[in-house]
């Protein structure tokens, strides 16, 4: 057979005489004589028929593997798991989220390991299923390019799945009538494609495209067009050319390419889950990043965006006006990215953006860096006798800049739920849930129904909430979360009693509870961990296993 430098590992599995019953077992599935002569190139997706995010993504697949194909590759497609957050908030399922991304990223890690392939393509389109791939693609180390799916188109008047969520409230606060309810039930979800607003999913697609890791364009395109199509076939094209140039995630992932994609993230005004799986991503490739580099930038880093959950618009409208390229442009004449970073084209981030086009003069959706939304970054990290290892914060100043407020304890989720809707839940209250940690939930559930039923009873200006779980991106308010040491842990989280003074200051970046110091300790004193939730399956190999959420809620740490 030929020798081909860019056969690194498919060679070791079908090459002579001895790997002719892999040949056998291929052969049944589509190869031919020639193909085993071909760098492999695995095409990872997260198909699923069981959300919108994901339901398009195998013709995805297929366009991709059409692309390697067509460049001289031989493509096999595998598929891996995906969950759906916007169907398991507020249950117990969603104890598996954030766990789901460690199971993507190890059944990709797994079968490319297992069978050798050369290059691959992952395609992701949803919140866990995008880190959850770039995880695997930074652990295998080969050349690599990830693909999203897409972003949804807007439902019926300028509907989304948060207006669902939202509208639970406003019912419970007699503002709206369970038929109009059903109504945005009915039509807030139009078809495929990833929640619309900068929630999880858009911000990491953001993130990733920032960072080099997809192709220009690939994060601001509608799900079903003609854009994602094309973009798929290219990114099976574009692993070819990385196989010739030998050009792998670790030299595209580096210290500054993260850099760019904070920066994105903040002028965007993306979700907070952006933090816990870019830190997690940059483990994985071996990177040292910290919550201090997100405070770091986040000073000098402007919010741009007027997007949903805190603005006005949908990602389909930033499509409609160019995507995330004339601001990456704007950003980089700025001095804000760092221009000589490669990315997945072969060349560098300054070289795809030369020639951008700006956006049109008349749009509203992104601000000049003139005339930011927020002069700094509405990602807030937050340290203090209540988070002395720290705590993430969506601020953006909207809801005001500090919250002071009695603490109104609760150890659950649906417990909280079920207060805010009832009523009990008053102006004032500083909403505490606790064990809802990585360890101690296990899985740091997202706080969508609470924050949307906040938001829906119109308290979103007089209640905050504070957690060592986290927060959809779809969440807004004043909402803390990510608080660490978790409650499980033994973090001052745990003896917050009803009734204590809570103050959040987005200035100072501090999360203190006002007692004397000699009161907390007596108090932790007293305090025993509770027994770990799971004794067997996946929720507790995770708990077992899992740091904390201030280095990314991972389960295998990157030791040096």
């Amino acid at each position: 057979m030929a020798a081909d430098k860019r056969r690194k590992y498919s060679s070791t599995v079908v090459d002579g005489v001895t790997k002719a019953p892999a040949r056998s077992m291929l052969r049944a599935v589509g190869f031919s004589d020639a193909d085993f002569d071909k760098p492999q190139v695995g095409i990872a997706s997260t198909w699923s028929n069981l959300t919108p995010c994901n339901m398009h993504i195998n013709q995805l697949a297929e366009e991709a593997a059409r692309g390697a194909d067509e460049a001289g590759g031989k493509s096999l497609i595998f598929n891996t798991i995906t969950i759906s957050d916007g169907i398991a908030n507020g249950t117990v399922g969603m104890k598996y989220s954030l766990v789901s991304r460690e199971v993507i990223a190890d059944s990709i890690e797994t079968v490319a390991g297992c069978e050798g392939f050369d290059g691959l393509v992952a395609i992701g389109g949803c919140d866990k299923n995008m880190p959850g791939c770039m995880i695997g693609l930074a652990r295998l180390n080969r050349p690599a390019v990830f693909v999203y799916g897409g972003t949804i188109r807007p439902g019926a008047n300028h509907t989304d799945i948060i207006s669902v969520f939202e509208a639970v409230g406003a019912h419970a606060k007699g503002d709206k009538t369970l038929l109009e309810v059903k109504q945005i039930e009915e039509t807030a979800i139009p078809g495929p494609g990833s929640c619309g607003g900068m929630y999880t999913a858009n911000t990491m697609a953001s993130a990733i495209e920032a960072m080099g890791m997809s192709l220009p364009g690939s994060s601001a395109q509608d799900a079903v067009s003609d854009n994602k199509t094309n973009d798929c076939r290219a990114a099976g094209a574009a692993v070819l050319q990385l196989l010739e140039k030998d050009l792998k995630p670790s030299d595209i992932m580096t210290r500054e390419a993260f850099e760019n994609a904070i920066t994105v993230v903040i002028t965007l005004g993306g979700s907070t889950n952006a933090v816990l799986h870019l830190l997690a991503m940059a483990q994985a490739v071996g990177v040292s990043l910290t919550l201090d580099d997100f405070a770091r930038l986040g000073k000098r880093v402007p919010v741009l965006a007027d997007l949903r959950p805190s603005g006005r618009y949908m990602m389909s409208e930033l499509v409609a006006i160019g995507g995330i390229q004339p601001l990456m442009k704007t950003l980089l004449d700025a001095g804000m990215l760092h221009g000589d970073c490669m990315t997945v084209t072969g060349k560098t981030l300054a070289e795809n953006l030369a020639g951008t086009e700006p956006y049109p003069q008349d749009q509203t959706i992104i601000r000049p860096l003139s005339e930011p939304i927020k002069a700094d970054s509405h990602l807030r990290i937050l340290y203090g006798n209540l988070a002395p290892t720290g705590a993430v914060a969506k601020i953006t100043g909207k809801e005001g800049l500090t919250f002071s407020g009695r603490a109104r304890v609760f150890h659950s989720e649906e417990e909280t739920l079920e207060r805010i809707l009832d009523g009990t839940v008053k102006a004032g209250d500083v909403l505490v849930i606790r064990y809802e940690g990585p360890q101690g939930g296990p899985g740091m559930r997202e706080m969508l129904s609470p924050t949307s039923a906040i938001m829906g009873k119109g308290l979103g200006e007089d209640v905050a909430l504070i957690t060592d779980g986290r927060f959809s991106g779809g969440s807004h308010g004043f909402v803390v979360g990510h608080v660490t040491p978790e409650a499980q842990q033994g973090g001052p989280i745990a003896i917050v009693e009803d009734g204590d003074e809570i103050v959040i200051d987005a200035e100072s970046n501090e999360l203190t509870l006002k007692l004397p110091q000699a009161e907390i300790d007596a108090r932790l004193s007293r305090w025993q961990a509770p027994p770990l939730r799971y004794r067997r399956g996946v929720l507790a190999k995770y708990a077992r296993g899992v740091n904390s959420a201030s280095l990314g809620a991972v389960t295998d740490a990157f030791e040096s």
